[in-house]
């Protein structure tokens, strides 16, 4: 059969399919073109060394963490006709899932391991190169999970809820390979966007021309609700968020909106004025909510409301999806017991996955990987280790399995990753069973902060990982490849990020109280929080945690998406207005003509100038972070931002320009 010309993403591919249709991807099944090659591996090791390495000492060095996939895809694109013959979209595909795990695996281990540093522990890691294999093994096992745990939903996420779940990151990244490959209007349409999105945030990141948040303290009234109340709104004002909450969609970036106001509007005002003197149950220090800032009484109150949120939901989640868990697992077990073993496969190329019954083989592997590691690497000789092994394994089990469904789900509707509230909530379990079990003090601390690890890596790659997922259904790539080959990324990764955690803690050290050491935010959060967790009697915000989940259940009954709605009251509101507001001028586009063929070029124009913007911010993110790293943005630095009276007025009217500029450009196609 021969694949007709087409400009652009094939029929219906961010459309809910009509009731017969089959989604036919980018490279049909039935043609087969050159996909896992030696120059696809090859590049995309490259990318996930240098990327883990990149993300690691960033994150490290200035607290921000930022995703490869994009830039990666980037790269291959640019690379591609270097060669001999070009660099098939299939090829493209393989480097970028090969290489996306670099950040898949920073974002799990930076938040945790260097916990271990922080608090001194890791002298009973052993000897340097004892200590190293540790810490990779930690990141390797977690990833391992991840991927085994999320192939069983792929098709339930990728195929059968085509159209339901934007996927914002997986759409920007889908749209930049498949301009790279066809070139022309299209290639043009986005290397404009993506410079008007990288030169828009550079202006922030680096000259610091505008600021990045405006609040409404900005106005008389705002200024008065906040002193009275602590009612306050904020805008980010970079592209890169508007263009996700574009993608994302008006439906999807209002019910999140709508959880960061019950935040912000109503929760924290009302514990700022009924709390009265009551101290805060999460931070070390006693500070009464009375006399806490609003942003204060976020972090250390309703934040853990919207962690218990997220929590339910994905307890629903799972709940609601026992069929396709038991139809998965049913069938791995007929496999393993089947006589004359699995039959010939006739699935199409571009719906195969890894056999059930060899990933229930693999979990089998790793759950075992997971007992000997903590048994003789971690717990040695200690008291009871073969018990506290077996609670620490299946604490990993149990809590990795119910929170990869929320990862990817968290993923496919607003491309953010609740991972550290879900490590947090990790923390907090396995701190309590371990007590419970009798391992407390420092190797307590340890195995807590492993658990955490391991779990945290593997709901970053389960979230990470449907992304790939999802940009190989779009394409027509074969997802047991991308399922096969994702592993060397993760293994490569986990080295590049233990070498880097332990340069770097050699070099400057974790530790906020030394001078020059790197701030590591997330790991010194979660140390902040597992050293009361592991002395019993310490308190913890479960009334919170109970709130949120009821919160949850009653989202659940007015049939209200309630992750999106937990994730707007977790995420901090000036990441969640943007979502909206690119969501309005969605909806905007879809409405602008009667004529459906119209109105279908305009939004795909949107959805690439809106992809732009994110490539470009995420291109201006990693130069920006370099940048700081070296000093250059003291030198060229104005700080207009910094002035209230400027800065904040001043990112209102750039960030009116740029939601004015996607709008009409997207509605300058002719009919």
């Amino acid at each position: 059969m021969e694949q007709k010309e087409v400009r652009g993403m094939p029929e219906y591919a961010f459309e809910v399919l009509p009731n017969g249709k089959e989604y036919t991807p980018y490279i049909p099944a039935d043609q087969v073109i050159p996909e896992v090659t030696a120059r696809a591996i090859i590049l995309g090791m490259i990318m996930a060394v240098v990327f883990s390495a990149a993300a690691a000492f960033l994150g490290l060095k200035i607290g921000q963490v930022f995703e490869a996939a994009i830039p990666i895809a980037i790269i291959a694109v640019g690379v591609g006709p270097l060669f001999g013959r070009r660099s098939t979209i299939l090829e493209n595909v393989i480097i970028q899932s090969i290489g996306a795990a670099s950040g898949l695996i920073v974002a799990g281990a930076i938040f945790t391991l260097p916990a271990l540093f922080i608090l001194k522990l890791d002298r009973h890691l052993g000897s340097y190169g004892m200590a190293l294999l540790k810490i990779s093994i930690t990141s390797f096992l977690g990833a391992s999970l991840g991927i085994l745990f999320l192939i069983p939903f792929r098709r339930y996420f990728v195929k059968e809820m085509h159209g339901q779940f934007p996927f914002p990151e997986a759409t920007a990244t889908t749209q930049i390979l498949v301009a790279g490959e066809k070139g022309g209007a299209q290639a043009r349409v986005l290397m404009i966007s993506i410079l008007i999105g990288g030169l828009y945030d550079f202006c922030v990141h680096t000259f610091g021309i505008w600021s990045e948040v405006f609040t409404t303290r900005i106005v008389g009234i705002g200024q008065i609700l906040y002193e009275k109340y602590k009612i306050v709104l904020k805008f980010n004002s970079l592209s890169a968020i508007m263009g996700l909450g574009y993608i994302i969609g008006l439906r999807y970036t209002m019910i999140i909106a709508a959880g960061s106001l019950l935040s912000w509007i109503i929760l924290i005002p009302l514990a700022s004025n009924f709390g009265g003197s009551l101290p805060s149950v999460f931070i070390a220090k006693e500070t009464a909510i009375s006399a806490m800032n609003a942003d204060d009484i976020f972090f250390n109150y309703v934040r853990f409301i919207g962690i218990g949120a997220i929590a339910m939901a994905g307890i629903i989640g799972i709940i609601r999806s026992y069929k396709i868990v038991y139809q998965a697992f049913g069938m791995g077990f007929r496999q393993i017991f089947s006589k004359g073993g699995a039959k010939t496969d006739k699935t199409p190329r571009t719906d195969r996955d890894l056999s059930m019954k060899n990933v229930m083989l693999l979990l089998a592997i790793t759950t075992i990987l997971i007992l000997l590691f903590f048994r003789f690497f971690i717990l040695q000789d200690r008291n009871s280790s073969l018990k506290i092994s077996l609670i620490a394994t299946v604490t990993v089990f149990v809590i990795s399995f119910l929170f990869t469904s929320v990862a990817a789900r968290a993923i496919a509707i607003v491309g953010t990753n609740p991972v550290s509230g879900m490590t947090m909530m990790t923390l907090i379990i396995s701190s309590l069973v371990l007590v419970a079990a009798g391992l407390s003090g420092e190797f307590g601390m340890i195995s807590g902060l492993l658990i955490g690890g391991v779990v945290c890596t593997a709901l970053s790659m389960a979230g990470g990982f449907i992304t790939d997922l999802k940009i190989g259904y779009w394409l027509g790539s074969t997802p047991v490849k991308q399922q096969a080959f994702k592993y060397l990324g993760v293994a490569l990764s986990a080295v590049s990020v233990a070498l880097v955690i332990f340069l770097l803690n050699k070099t400057y050290g974790f530790d906020p109280n030394m001078p020059g050491s790197l701030t590591a935010p997330q790991a010194n959060a979660m140390a902040a929080l597992i050293q009361p967790l592991m002395n019993p009697g310490a308190q913890n915000p479960w009334w919170l945690y109970g709130f949120g989940a009821i919160l949850a259940l009653i989202m659940t009954v007015l049939k209200i998406p309630a992750l999106a709605f937990a994730l707007g009251m977790y995420i901090p509101i000036q990441l969640n207005t943007p979502l909206a507001i690119g969501g309005l001028i969605a909806f905007l586009i879809n409405r602008s003509s009667k004529d459906k063929a119209l109105v279908e070029k305009r939004n795909e124009k949107g959805i690439l100038i809106a992809s732009g913007f994110i490539a470009g911010g995420a291109l201006i993110g990693v130069v920006s972070s370099l940048l700081k790293l070296i000093k250059f943005e003291d030198i060229v630095r104005l700080n207009w931002a910094d002035r209230d009276n400027l800065g904040q007025p001043l990112a209102l009217a750039m960030f009116v320009l740029i939601c004015v500029y996607l709008y009409f450009e997207s509605r300058r196609v002719k009919e």
